[in-house]
């Protein structure tokens, strides 16, 4: 079995996608579909930077998504290949949950940009410059980072944001609580603690009026059944219901993404084979937490003639 799996942010750099929209018109036809939605030339902020401009948050997370459908369709349309026939399930990971949907056809494209333009812009907002953050601990497992953010909280919010595996836990909340969090950990044996250079804390209860935001803009949206069953962030379980999709969504915003436990439970329905596209971020994660993993990274348009010549 097999699953197509998406980036989240911190996989975007200046120049992603132009090699693809040089060699594919189904490529540049996917970044003008997203530059007319978000009525911006985000292409262009992806091919020329400035590389602080494609940071931004309401910036970035469209820009991912579009780098990596677009990669999808140049596999599908011009590979003659349907994900429907050459995959099992979907996932990604924090925004590529979005992308995830996207390829299976619960949003369109115009739709998913605006929404991922949306999430950013909320995200950033819901809380001011300076107040949160967001640091990685390294060689500790779920439980020991969060019994460790329950104990640095002292009235604050400080939580785990994302389960990565392999040791990897991202912790989120406010700024002092996540150093307090910080000097705990390194108490308590965990072998690094990395303050992240990221702009607001997500995946977090400080996240809230984001999440009230994607959840007046989700019940506005059209969000059809998937194709494939997607793996959500919040449940590390199959979801396929349009209302379950927006609910999941929703309290994705303020909840932990569940990477490792979604990609156990993928392997242990049968998953064996992992294909990421647009970035290769997420593939050494898999490796990580089920090492006995097939996984491909589809970036350049001679890595999807590749992966078509072999699916």
């Amino acid at each position: 079995m097999r699953a197509f799996i998406f980036p989240g942010q911190g996989s975007q750099a200046v120049g992603m996608g132009t090699e693809l929209v040089q060699a594919s018109a189904i490529a540049r036809a996917v970044f003008e579909e997203v530059d007319e939605a978000l009525g911006q030339h985000l292409s262009r902020i992806m091919a020329e930077g400035p590389a602080d401009d494609l940071t931004l948050t309401e910036n970035a997370q469209p820009a991912i998504m579009a780098n990596a459908i677009a990669v999808l369709r140049v596999l599908e349309q011009e590979g003659g290949l349907k994900l429907v026939d050459k995959a099992d399930f979907v996932a990604g990971h924090s925004l590529g949950e979005y992308s995830a949907l996207c390829g299976a056809q619960a949003f369109d494209l115009a739709t998913t940009a605006r929404l991922l333009k949306l999430r950013g812009r909320a995200m950033q907002a819901a809380v001011p410059v300076g107040l949160g953050a967001m640091a990685a601990l390294l060689g500790t497992d779920f439980d020991q980072a969060k019994a460790i953010c329950a104990e640095a909280a002292q009235g604050e919010v400080c939580e785990a944001a994302n389960d990565n595996g392999g040791g990897q836990v991202v912790i989120s909340g406010h700024k002092d609580a996540v150093e307090r969090a910080m000097a705990l950990s390194k108490a308590q044996g965990v072998k690094r603690a990395v303050l992240l250079p990221v702009s607001a804390p997500f995946h977090c209860a400080l996240m809230q009026p984001a999440a009230d935001a994607m959840a007046d803009a989700l019940g506005k949206a059209t969000v059809r059944s998937p194709l494939l069953p997607v793996y959500a962030n919040v449940t590390a379980a199959p979801a396929a219901d349009p209302d379950t999709i927006r609910e999941l969504l929703v309290r994705q915003v303020t909840g932990t993404v569940r990477w490792r436990e979604s990609v156990a439970a993928m392997w242990a329905a049968g998953v064996t084979e992992y294909v990421e596209f647009g970035a290769k971020v997420l593939g050494p994660m898999v490796k990580r937490i089920a090492p006995d993993a097939t996984v491909t990274s589809v970036i350049s348009m001679a890595d999807i003639e590749a992966l078509a010549a072999s699916l």
